[in-house]
């Protein structure tokens, strides 16, 4: 038995092809399906089924499609009701692909009808949780509503334990653990893990109380991007195939005429690059592996977006991440030199600052608003003296509750708060980013102390 991992760091996320040398199955795999079939020659094997081990609630799946181009089964749990033909399983079947032998477990909790895949072959055995038993922790289970939260969280504790009593020898390759908002709990960081290794320090196995383990889960689960409410139905009803072809290219009148308009064109700059000199009317969301996640998070679902980059392969990969969570609808792209895509109109900037240049203009008898825009688990384990808190999220909804005057935004790293200084300069405001880690605000002369005041606008993060 042989593994090949296809990792997605922009989503935190893991798919799999298991294999024998000969014949493979997929386990999991994101709607860029070319990376999995890239994968399978490159090892020199025929996939001969693709499995999911759920409906998954943070990316469209390519696994029906990857199943129709190739025409093998498609293996997906009984219970769930689906829009589409696949080889329905449940716990306790038993599938044989070439020497792979394919247990079926069920395995509820991340989702009602989560199963697992204990694979074993050639002296080895791989038990692939999913959204189960992740490194040091477990898959979150709010997912699917209030309602089912409770219920799921001790389905979920049962399920790991199960899952305890395989041989400690059996490795683990879960899906979601790796940056995924699916993680209940920040993951131990581990590169690999096993059974045995996971009875030693998880989460869900070190806590021998189950009603302890449901208070002490449910009081981590922290706000999870708004796109998720999408992903499960697109993928209960069956994602259409995926089609990465050009977005067309705006010309730079067209483009103003955009900006000028209510609709989002996306810079993918970095963001003191950003800063110094941008499209006016544009949003900073930088290229990289948090674009997709906050694109999903700030964007109304189903709103065209335009993309900006300084060349068309960055837009083709800017495309790629976030066709992986269902943003298909690209209304244009532009690339090139800013200026020059201005159609002679000036560029708009802001200032960039640290923590330590807030400390200085502090000191110097400045009073300027500060802004955090961290999430509400972030904010209360410390937030600097007499700052004002807006979710991220939530900034678009609460612009009007803003006091007057500039404002001084920052999150946990800088990213988040580049956003929201775009968003704010967008909006007319008067703006300075603080592109700065977290750590860094009390060494810079900041008072950081118990939270203070939140700006109304609804529910954090959601």
């Amino acid at each position: 038995m042989e593994v090949v991992t296809v990792a997605t760091p922009g989503l935190g996320d893991r798919s799999y092809l298991v294999h024998d040398g000969q014949v493979g199955l997929v386990i999991d795999p994101q709607r860029d399906i070319d990376r999995m079939l890239g994968a399978a020659e490159a090892a020199g094997v025929r996939i001969a089924a693709v499995a999911e081990t759920h409906l998954h609630n943070d990316y469209v799946s390519g696994g029906l499609e990857l199943s129709r181009q190739l025409g093998v089964a498609y293996l997906v749990a009984a219970a769930e009701q689906v829009g589409y033909d696949r080889e329905p399983v449940a716990g306790g079947d038993v599938r044989q692909f070439g020497s792979l032998q394919v247990q079926v477990l069920a395995t509820p909790g991340h989702t009602a009808h989560h199963v697992s895949y204990l694979v074993s072959g050639g002296g080895r055995q791989g038990l692939f949780s999913g959204g189960s038993l992740l490194y040091g922790t477990v898959g979150r289970t709010d997912l699917a509503g209030a309602a089912a939260t409770e219920s799921l969280t001790r389905a979920q504790y049962r399920s790991a334990r199960t899952l305890a009593q395989l041989p400690g020898a059996t490795e683990l390759w879960p899906t979601h653990g790796f940056g995924s908002f699916c993680s209940s709990a920040r993951s131990s960081g581990a590169a690999a893990s096993s059974i045995a290794a996971e009875r030693a320090g998880n989460l869900a196995l070190t806590i021998d109380d189950e009603d302890t383990f449901v208070a002490r889960l449910r009081e981590g689960l922290t706000a999870y991007p708004r796109y998720y409410a999408q992903m499960g139905p697109i993928n209960r009803a069956g994602p259409r195939a995926l089609d990465l072809r050009p977005p067309p290219v705006l010309e730079p009148g067209e483009l103003a005429a955009l900006l000028a308009s209510p609709g989002w064109v996306v810079d993918l700059a970095p963001r003191r690059v950003y800063a110094g000199g941008h499209l006016r009317g544009s949003v900073a969301i930088e290229l990289g592996n948090s674009l997709a996640t906050y694109v999903g998070w700030i964007v109304p679902w189903g709103t065209p977006i335009v993309l900006v980059g300084d060349t068309p392969e960055q837009v083709a990969e800017a495309q790629r991440a976030l066709a992986r969570i269902g943003f298909d609808r690209l209304r244009g792209m532009a690339a090139g030199p800013r200026q020059a895509l201005a159609a002679g109109t000036p560029l708009a900037s802001y200032p960039v600052s640290d923590f330590a240049g807030l400390a200085e203009a502090r000191r110097a008898g400045a009073a300027p608003l500060v802004l955090d825009v961290r999430r509400d688990d972030e904010r209360s384990l410390g937030a600097i003296e007499g700052s004002l808190h807006l979710p991220l999220p939530d900034l678009l909804a609460g612009l009007d509750t803003l006091p007057a005057g500039e404002v001084w935004v920052h999150c946990a790293t800088g990213f988040r708060a580049s956003i929201a200084a775009s968003l704010l300069s967008r909006a007319g405001r008067d703006v300075v980013l603080i592109d700065d880690e977290w750590p860094r605000a009390a060494p810079a002369g900041l008072r950081v102390e118990a939270p203070a005041s939140r700006v109304p606008a609804g529910r954090a993060g959601r």
